[in-house]
């Protein structure tokens, strides 16, 4: 699994297509968290997006984080399996919020914390990281 992790606008698409031109992207569903796995195209990278609006909508959900880091644990464990059985590789591309600022709502906290714990949770299981800023990547 490869992580690709930077702020809005930060050019993460555009990098990630060029280096997998020929990936299956799929956009987070928060009404269906497992759909991912309709996109699955053997030998293909599957390139997973819009986690924030997944985190959102899990957050609307579930009012214990303690419960919602282990689901968000539980996925990437998933994903790291599914990867580890097929031939193509899983990609994904998170949002990194805040950069140390703590938001005045409590909600936006909320949303920044998971943020945060599912970079740190995708960044232990992951093969390579990059940080991206002004469309250049880093490898971490």
């Amino acid at each position: 699994m490869q992580l690709f992790i930077g702020g809005a606008c930060a050019g993460k698409r555009d990098l990630v297509a060029a280096r997998f031109p020929d990936a299956v992207w799929h956009r987070l569903d928060p009404d269906a968290p497992e759909s991912w796995r309709d996109a699955l195209v053997p030998g293909a990278p599957l390139v997973l997006t819009g986690w924030a609006s997944w985190l959102e909508g899990a957050l609307e959900d579930d009012s214990d984080d303690d419960r919602l880091r282990a689901r968000l644990a539980a996925m990437l464990e998933t994903l790291v399996e599914v990867e580890a059985g097929s031939d193509g590789e899983v990609v994904l591309i998170l949002p990194e919020m805040g950069r140390g600022i703590v938001p005045v709502d409590a909600a936006d906290r909320r949303l920044r914390d998971l943020s945060g714990w599912l970079a740190q949770d995708a960044a232990a299981r992951a093969a390579a990281v990059w940080y991206v800023r002004h469309g250049l990547a880093r490898r971490l």
